[in-house]
């Protein structure tokens, strides 16, 4: 896997803004990448984002862990599991141009969805549907925060945060080590998803004096227009 300086500029900054989201409202970091990484560096997907995905959830969860939905948690935990299974199947079986559209697909998905839907109530069946395809899609393409953050999109933002945090990094670590048994996982993408810590990391700190702003309902809107910009960006690259 070959990534120019251009190329690496291109994906720092899409994890930098992605980062300041998810660290700002509980979901986003590979929602907003995955599209443009991609259209940019396809090869590393799905395993360096989802590598990412660890330590921005196990930092988010850490910073209000007071405020997780002990209730919805485990059940979303018990989808993620069958989730995982199928997510595997689709890698092994998905060419690029694939894997692209279904990027897309989910993502735009999830906008459509989390504009258009009513609350969905959070109970036993919505976490446990929620978990299941968010860790499919979040396996096979590295975009599974749609599904889990329609069911919280009209919660707190501690209670988001918190809860997702924890889900994230579990059903984080189930990808990946379905991957590694898989062997779907590469050194190319571990090494990039190291370059790409830092970055990672300093948009987790920016967002933490965002936290106050999140209340005012700028950042959703714009998160949810970027990222039906990447997916549909993402669509495009994949069929012509």
């Amino acid at each position: 896997m070959h990534v120019g300086v251009l190329e690496y500029l291109a994906v720092a900054t899409v994890v930098l803004f992605g980062s300041v989201v998810q660290g700002s409202i509980g979901v986003g970091l590979n929602m907003i990448s995955a599209p443009f990484v991609a259209i940019i560096v396809p090869e590393a997907l799905p395993a360096t984002l989802v590598l990412l995905a660890l330590p921005i959830a196990i930092t988010t969860l850490l910073r209000e862990h007071h405020a997780v939905d002990r209730v919805a948690l485990p059940w979303m935990l018990a989808g993620a599991f069958p989730g995982t299974g199928v997510g595997l199947i689709i890698v092994g079986a998905a060419d690029r141009n694939a894997l692209s559209i279904i990027v897309g697909t989910t993502v735009l998905s999830g906008v459509i969805l989390s504009v258009a839907s009513p609350p969905v109530p959070t109970n036993r069946f919505t976490a446990l549907m929620a978990g299941f395809i968010s860790n499919l899609f979040g396996t096979a393409s590295a975009v599974g925060g749609p599904p889990v953050a329609l069911l919280f999109q009209h919660r707190t933002g501690p209670i988001s945060r918190s809860t997702l945090g924890a889900f994230f990094f579990t059903s984080a670590s189930l990808s990946i080590i379905g991957y590694i048994a898989a062997e779907t996982i590469t050194g190319d993408q571990v090494l990039f998803a190291l370059t790409l810590v830092p970055v990672m990391a300093a948009g987790l700190w920016i967002s933490r004096h965002l936290h106050v702003h999140v209340d005012g309902g700028w950042l959703r809107p714009a998160m949810l227009a970027l990222s039906a910009i990447a997916g549909t960006a993402a669509i495009l690259r994949a069929v012509l």
